[in-house]
């Protein structure tokens, strides 16, 4: 009985110690993640889950969004998880989201899956036109996508049609000009085709650098009204506030760039923004919601912060994830270094064997073509000495025949005729075998120099079978030579290895002269960036020329009107806030 009492109290106070759990979805961009969750868990120990399993530590540009009665929130890192307002249904769903942007992608973007990530969530931004983006840098962004996800550009295996089934432009770019999908892809691949050598972060970072300057990249926008009622957006980012007309997301009224804003608080609905300088008015604004109220300030502490922190030096941990930053790509620049070499001397390789065996084919069609021609020069010699051997055989019985004839004539001459009649006949039978001797004798001397020409035409014949027969050595000899030079071109890449060895030695030992270099080497790539910068404006335009006729101009939307009025004022991003500010 004290037994099974005791074993019970040990079983329900084991009960009591495994926490009670809930199940959490996380979607990323291109992900989603179940984790078990123990309920007194904060957000900070969800977020940090998170980001553990992602292998990220640029940890403070992101966030978990939901949403709540149409209003977007984001988790606190102080607060319960359960305790926000998220539904009880399990698996309770965030997304793993960019919250606040960088001003400078390249700069401040350390780690490349920081960058995949933004890169993912500006792309889908673009394309469902939540950003608004140009006919012509739309184009060129998705070549860079293409070579992110394609790599470099091969016209053996991208052939027309690969990009059929692929998001690239905004359906609103789309619509806006008479072009076939035929016609897209051509362009797309146009600039594709010279992107060739970029590894994916560097396509992506390229793609970003692009969009950045894009006018509503990275701000959000919330709907506000003055003290006057005025129906006005309020547009939050890296740079500061700005108020926006609600038809021109594009080109601020007013903007408060973060280190001109002494004071940001709210009351209720009532939102104030108090400028670093007295002389100024306070900003006063109402939204529609409390709860917009407090995702607004969590915006602008968020984005005052890292705009105050990018203004000072680094601290200990992003010095650390640069350098190795740095040092992987390094590693990773040799690397590629290392593989466009194998790959050139296996390109060049594969070169020199096909050309040996094109020769080596040739050599073959020109030994079958001399063996062919000495078969026809002893068959031909075969026939002239058969026909020389008759020849010959026929003068010698001609021969004969007019010795005979010359015997029957002497025979004639010698018989004694008795009468004139008989003398007459014996002198016309004489005359006739005068005659056939002599044509006997005339014939015999033909067939002998028919049978001279014939023994001359056999010696010659001879000759060409001497010479067919050298040919064929000297191809047959060639032949095994280029049989061994094709095998041991062939094995070429299989030595190719040795350079793991040199790579291995290298790849883990960065010395002081190899990081010299390397900083010379982004100095260089710093000019021809903007050497870059100028052709890509250049071909932006050409681009945007093209296809200008082609566009359906009932079909432009206001933002489209908006941005090529700024573009031809020749307003840019940057220096319409500057203006503003």
């Amino acid at each position: 009985m004290a037994g099974a009492i005791a074993s019970r109290m040990s079983f329900s106070s084991l009960k009591r110690k495994q926490p009670k759990t809930f199940t959490v979805r996380i979607a990323t961009m291109d992900a989603e993640m179940e984790f078990s969750c123990e309920v007194k868990w904060k957000g900070k120990d969800l977020f940090d889950l998170v980001c553990r399993t992602l292998g990220l530590r640029e940890t403070w540009f992101f966030g978990l969004q939901y949403t709540i009665k149409d209003t977007v929130a984001w988790l606190k890192m102080d607060k319960k998880v359960l305790d926000h307002d998220v539904p009880t249904e399990e698996p309770v769903t965030f997304h793993f989201l960019a919250k606040f942007y960088p001003e400078n992608a390249e700069e401040e973007l350390v780690q490349e899956i920081t960058q995949h990530l933004f890169f993912l969530q500006v792309k889908k931004q673009i394309l469902d036109e939540k950003i608004y983006c140009p006919p012509e840098a739309s184009v060129l962004l998705a070549s860079y996508a293409v070579q992110a996800k394609y790599g470099d550009y091969d016209p053996n295996v991208h052939k027309r049609g690969f990009l059929a089934q692929e998001e690239l432009l905004p359906k609103r770019v789309i619509n806006l000009y008479q072009m076939t999908p035929e016609m897209w892809e051509e362009r797309i691949t146009a600039w594709y085709a010279e992107h060739r050598g970029r590894a994916r972060d560097e396509a992506e970072m390229e793609y970003l650098k692009i969009a950045q300057d894009l006018e509503m990249y990275g701000v959000n926008y919330f709907a506000i009204r003055n003290k006057k009622g005025t129906e006005l957006l309020l547009g939050v980012d890296a740079l500061g506030l700005h108020i926006y007309d609600p038809d021109n997301r594009l080109t601020p009224k007013i903007s408060f760039p973060w280190n001109e804003i002494r004071n940001i608080s709210y009351s209720d609905k009532e939102f104030t923004i108090k400028p670093l300088d007295k002389k100024i008015d306070v900003f006063k604004f109402n939204s529609s919601k409390l709860r917009v109220n407090k995702l607004i300030l969590q915006l602008c502490i968020g984005n005052h912060d890292l705009f105050m922190r990018r203004r000072k030096a680094d601290s200990l941990e992003v010095q650390q994830m640069k350098a190795q930053a740095r040092e992987e790509k390094a590693r990773k620049q040799m690397e590629r270094q290392r593989l466009a070499r194998e790959k050139q001397m296996r390109e060049e390789a594969e070169r020199t064997r096909d050309e040996l065996e094109r020769r080596l084919l040739q050599l073959k069609e020109e030994a079958t073509m001399a063996n062919e021609a000495l078969m026809r020069s002893e068959e031909t010699a075969d026939l002239l000495a058969e026909k020389a051997q008759i020849t010959e055989e026929e003068a010698k019985l001609l021969a004969q025949k007019a010795a005979e004839a010359e015997q029957e004539m002497q025979r004639i001459k010698a018989t004694a005729i008795r009468t004139e009649e008989e003398k007459r006949l014996m002198e016309q039978k004489v005359l006739e075998a005068e005659m056939l001797a002599l044509k006997m004798a005339e014939e015999s001397e033909r067939r002998a120099k028919e049978a001279d020409q014939l023994k001359q035409d056999l010696q010659e014949a001879r000759e060409s079978e001497r010479r067919a027969k050298q040919k064929l050595l000297e191809i047959t000899s060639k032949s095994s030579y280029t049989q061994s030079m094709n095998s041991s071109t062939t094995a070429l890449p299989t030595d190719l290895p040795s350079f793991n060895l040199i790579s291995e030695s290298l790849s883990f030992d960065f010395k002081d002269t190899d990081m010299k270099r390397l900083s010379m080497e982004i100095e260089k790539e710093k000019v021809e960036y903007m050497e870059k910068s100028k052709h890509l404006q250049e071909q932006l335009n050409e681009l945007k020329t093209e296809i200008e006729a082609l566009k359906l101009k009932e079909r432009e939307t206001a933002l489209d009107i908006l941005h090529n009025e700024n573009a031809n004022r020749g307003n840019s991003k940057h220096n319409t806030i500057k203006k503003v500010s």
